[in-house]
């Protein structure tokens, strides 16, 4: 099985990065994406709730800026981290706003 197009053409190193509870957030993710590797963060860690799509924003409009400015060198995807247990109320909610991005 091949990767796909967005990780053979993007990453400098096959490396994704651990969503740390509470250490991950925009500034690290965007920062590991620009190395090279996938960054990553839990939904979770944006508090309250409505703080996910910010960051969000954020990351994508950041990385968007970086791969403007630096087309040999693009950065690479990044993920967020779902808990998906029925103890997770905000469950639904991040992914329609991770659906948005």
């Amino acid at each position: 099985m091949s990767l796909p197009p967005i990780l053979t053409e993007r990453l400098r190193l096959p490396v994704m990065a651990s969503p740390l509870f509470i250490i991950s957030g925009p500034d690290l993710v965007i920062e590991q994406c620009k190395a090279g590797i996938v960054g990553s963060f839990p939904a979770l860690n944006a508090r309250p709730a409505e703080q996910l799509e910010i960051w969000l924003e954020r990351i994508t409009r950041e990385l968007a800026e970086w791969d403007a400015a630096h087309p040999d060198t693009p950065s690479a995807p990044f993920a967020v981290n779902q808990i998906v247990h029925k103890s997770n109320d905000r469950l639904q909610h991040d992914m329609d706003v991770c659906a948005k991005f």
